[in-house]
């Protein structure tokens, strides 16, 4: 049961795996085609939590702000899938308790209850939404561009790619891996070919 017949295909990995740049990629493919599609971006990038924390150098990563992403996980695609044949998303709600898991204090008071009742609602809620899940091996410089969202999790990178990824092999989503190296263009035939046969909507 896609989002209200909106066929959705996630785009997961570590920090500087080209997500992002797939994700737009693909977007612009698929509309050459005449295909209704949109893509969501990542909600990180326009959280003002995390603006705070990474950019303001306010305080540090904390339940509220992991809580705030991880909600906009659900209704940024909701609202994106609205009248459209496919949504392509940047990440899903596993990558936010996969980072979750690495950033916060599960003693903190409250912690451990609001992350798994955020689990239990990913995997309640993530087959019933997402078709099949991209998954981005690579790992590019992520000091390239100057990208300063990534600044407190340089460090997390290997261990976010393992936790990131057993997440969302937990939640019970195909899983398409795609292999390293490719171009950019070559990831969008390779996913193509792949989640073609599964039709557009």
């Amino acid at each position: 049961m896609p989002i209200r017949e909106c066929r959705v295909i996630a785009v997961e990995g570590t920090q500087a795996a080209g997500k992002t740049t797939f994700v737009h990629a693909l977007t612009a493919y698929l509309r050459e085609q005449s295909i209704g599609v949109t893509c969501t971006g990542e909600p990180a990038r326009t959280s003002p939590f995390m603006e705070d924390i990474v950019l303001h150098g306010e305080g540090n990563f904390d339940l509220v702000a992991e809580l705030d992403l991880f909600a906009q996980h659900f209704t940024v695609p909701l609202r994106a899938a609205r009248h459209h044949q496919v949504l392509i998303t940047d990440k899903t709600p596993a990558n936010v308790l996969a980072l979750a898991g690495l950033v916060l204090d599960a003693t903190e008071p409250g912690t451990a209850a609001v992350l798994a009742a955020a689990e239990a609602m990913s995997r309640a809620w993530m087959p019933l939404a997402y078709d099949a899940i991209v998954y981005c091996r690579d790992r590019y410089d992520q000091k390239a561009g100057g990208d300063r969202m990534r600044e407190k999790v340089l460090d997390i990178q290997d261990e976010s790619d393992t936790a990131i990824y057993e997440a969302c092999r937990a939640m019970g989503v195909p899983m398409l891996e795609m292999p390293t190296g490719l171009t950019v263009s070559e990831r969008v035939q390779w996913t193509v070919e792949r989640v073609g046969t599964m039709g557009w909507g």
